[in-house]
Order: C-alpha cells, then structure tokens, then sequence
C-alpha cells in the first residue's frame, strides 16, 4: 500500500553530541512501530505545537534534558510504505543534564562514522550523510 498525504507524521529529532563528538541514538522500544531500530532523539510534533518546541518537550520527556539552544539542520520527508514522515532536524547545540533513558529505551553514544551500521532507521540516513559531510567536531554543550 502507498503512502497517503493523509499518513504524514511531523518529527522532530535532535542531533546530540558529547564532548568527544559521538552523538546520541536511541533504541525504539518494543510494541511501537519499527520496535528495535535505532534513531536520533525526539518525538512527535504536536497539533499547534513548533518543531522547536516539540523537540525541547519530547528531549525532556524522553531523555531528562533541558535544552538551552538548537539550530535547525533538515528537514525532509521520507516514505515508508504506510506513511510519510516530515522530519525536522535540529543540532541541540546546548543543553543541561546528562541524558538518560526515561522511557525505558536504550540509549549509546555512537562515532558518527559508525553510525551508518549502527542500525539506524532508514528515515535517519540522511542525517549521517549530512552529519558525514560536516565532520566530527563536537557540538559545544552546557
């Protein structure tokens, strides 16, 4: 079955890097869609909600972190046999806390040149090739 324009789903994930430049994927939990691939970081933007203040709730939500200043990055659709996802991006270029798994998903910091096989998302691969192109300069964080 097709996409449907109808199916579209509005993300926004956020590219989170430590001190030594990995950036930080996390595991979907069983018994949603798609259940053990790995992904950036974020959730759904909500109905009147931005893309910027999606990302600052659903990082809050899901990993415990404030985030002080993000900068968009992509954003692009992608289509999965059942629905087009309308991702927007962002490098969190500032944030307090220390990021950990409050939705019970696992979590790893990962070298941006492994992660291609690191069992992302197919949604997710434009990130690494954009994230490829930028190199492996660690995003400052507070």
């Amino acid at each position: 079955m097709a996409a449907s324009p109808d199916a579209e789903l509005h993300v926004a994930a956020g590219v989170i890097r430590d001190r030594s430049g990995r950036v930080l994927i996390a595991q979907r939990p069983a018994g949603r869609p798609l259940a053990g691939g790995w992904e950036f970081p974020g959730g759904k933007v909500a109905e009147g909600e931005t893309a910027r203040d999606a990302l600052v709730r659903e990082l809050r939500e899901e990993l415990g972190i404030e985030v002080r200043t993000a900068e968009p990055f992509l954003r692009y659709r992608y289509a999965y046999p059942e629905r087009v996802v309308l991702l927007d991006v962002w490098t969190v270029d500032g944030y307090a806390g220390e990021p950990r798994a409050l939705e019970g998903q696992a979590l790893r910091w990962e070298a941006v040149d492994r992660l291609i096989e690191s069992g992302l998302l197919e949604a997710d691969r434009p990130i690494v090739e954009a994230l490829t192109v930028i190199g492996h300069r660690p995003l400052a964080y507070t």
